[in-house]
């Protein structure tokens, strides 16, 4: 073998062997992010269940005083030891539901108004003032409910809506100002820039190909909006209606301070009530013995399971309608 294949030879077997050190580096890192990966999945689940026992530990007294009717009754008195979180459920499913009537069309179409409708100069500004509400700290809204939306809704929303539906249940009673319509608005409000985001990403992702074709078949605009953009983007939207009702259901200091915060069941949106969140925030630091702390962690257990449920229900639509648009 002469000197220039003993060469040849030597420098294929110098990047040979770093092909394989490189290739062994490669799997090394691979692993290293798997288990990682694997390791934040487990521990997020572990995390779930901590919370489960801990909740379920801290209301076991509750629990074996009251038995499961604790969360079927409506009694709320802690001078006389009688304690039921049906009120708090009530209260809080309700108020995000009229938060989520309210904003979701107000969320889709200011979405809709970003991406498809408003001059480029207007989206910038616009955008970041949607989404600057979202910064604004709880608190903030709450005092802002009290000072001016509580007296607006009082002397003006709650006369129309009784003058005009007052023959219906859910508008009757007195204009008190603060109660569950308040709450649901309150909400409405804040959570308008979690779902007019996350609609605006999910309309911006759909191929402009698609409205072109929509036009060139001969749609209208509007047409090509509901066909190409709000059809293709509804699994979208229904995961950004689900991120604003997360944050409904557990939002506490805006709305304990203009809900009212009364222990009752109400057809009337008008009356006041109260939501879990609230009355956690508002008598746990005067709880007065055990039971009344295990009352109240008991209300954070149904909470969680509320929650845990009504994000089980949309998820399972949101699954339907991405098997249906497959189909």
């Amino acid at each position: 073998m002469d000197s220039f294949s003993k060469i040849q030879m030597t420098v294929l077997s110098m990047f040979s062997t770093n092909g394989r050190g490189r290739r062994r580096e490669i799997h090394f890192a691979d692993r290293v992010f798997y288990y990682l990966l694997k390791a934040i999945g487990v521990g997020i689940l572990l995390l779930c269940a901590s919370l489960i026992i801990f909740l379920y530990k801290a209301a076991e007294p509750a629990i074996a005083e009251f038995g499961w009717d604790f969360f079927i009754t409506n009694e709320w008195d802690p001078e006389a030891q009688e304690y039921g979180a049906l009120a708090f459920i009530w209260g809080t499913v309700v108020s995000s539901f009229i938060a989520l009537l309210i904003s979701v069309p107000v969320s889709v179409g200011a979405a809709l108004f970003l991406t498809e409708l408003s001059p480029k100069w207007l989206k910038a500004p616009v955008g970041f003032l949607v989404e600057m509400l979202a910064a604004i700290p709880s608190v903030v809204y709450g005092l802002w409910g009290i000072f001016l939306l509580a007296p607006f809704v009082r002397d003006y929303i709650q006369p129309i809506l009784g003058n005009g539906f007052g023959f219906l249940p859910f508008f009757q009673g007195p204009p008190l100002g603060v109660g569950m319509l308040t709450a649901g608005i309150i909400l409405a409000i804040m959570i308008t820039p979690t779902i007019t985001a996350i609609s605006r990403e999910v309309f911006r992702s759909i191929p402009d190909l698609l409205r072109e074709g929509a036009l060139a078949l001969g749609a209208t605009r509007w047409e090509m909006i509901k066909v190409a953009v709000l059809k293709t983007g509804v699994s979208g939207i229904v995961g950004a209606v689900i991120l604003g009702l997360g944050r409904a259901l557990g939002e506490t200091m805006a709305v304990a301070m203009v809900i009212g915060n009364r222990a009752e069941i109400s057809l009337s949106v008008f009356e006041p009530a109260a939501t879990m969140a609230s009355v956690i925030a508002n008598e746990y630091a005067e709880a007065n013995d055990d039971i009344d702390l295990a009352s109240l962690a008991a209300v954070g257990f149904a909470l969680f399971f509320v929650s845990l449920i009504i994000n089980t229900i949309a998820r399972f639509i949101i699954w339907r309608v991405e098997s249906k648009s497959k189909g």
